[in-house]
């Protein structure tokens, strides 16, 4: 039981300081690579946020790990991921090996099971995502679609002028 709870002073304001001075160079470094790295766009930018969060808590638990050494290593993954997202902007081959692209999984009243089976998802997951976006016929619904980060895009059936927001979305046959 020695030492579980409380070893000693020194440890204490270890980690306060390198805390701080960890957090102070995280928010810099975030301020200077601007708000793309710690978007939610795709599961890259989540992957990049999960190592950020990883790289600051073994900096300010392991002792073995300098400031200096934590400080690097987060400027590397955001440089790192500046990279990635700076090319995937201007090259699109990067963009959709980085990114992917969004999955179209029903469509005007059809459930496109293989685009389904593909992306793992239910016709049940399609149907919660119709009841969050507060629709409550299939009917009323012209399109859902697997966004490249997770999410659920729930596009209600409309009758309107202009470009639609699927353009760019493959529709894979129903079947």
């Amino acid at each position: 039981m020695d030492g579980m709870f409380f070893d000693n002073g020194q440890v204490l304001v270890r980690t306060v300081t390198v805390g701080v001075l960890a957090y102070i160079c995280l928010v810099a470094f975030l301020r200077l690579s601007g708000r793309r790295t710690l978007s939610k766009m795709n599961a890259f930018d989540l992957v990049v946020t999960v190592a950020l969060g990883s790289t600051f808590a073994t900096i300010l638990l392991n002792k073995d790990v300098f400031l200096a050494q934590g400080a690097l290593a987060m400027a590397l993954l955001i440089g790192l991921q500046f990279i990635v997202t700076w090319t995937s902007v201007r090259v699109g081959w990067v963009r959709r090996l980085v990114t992917g692209e969004p999955a179209l999984l029903f469509h005007h009243g059809q459930f496109l099971r293989s685009a389904m089976r593909a992306a793992r998802v239910t016709e049940d997951e399609v149907r919660s995502a119709i009841r969050a976006a507060g629709i409550e016929t299939v009917a009323n619904v012209a399109a859902v679609v697997l966004e490249t980060d997770g999410s659920f895009s729930v596009v209600r059936e409309e009758r309107s002028e202009g470009e639609s927001s699927l353009a760019r979305v493959g529709r894979p046959d129903a079947s």
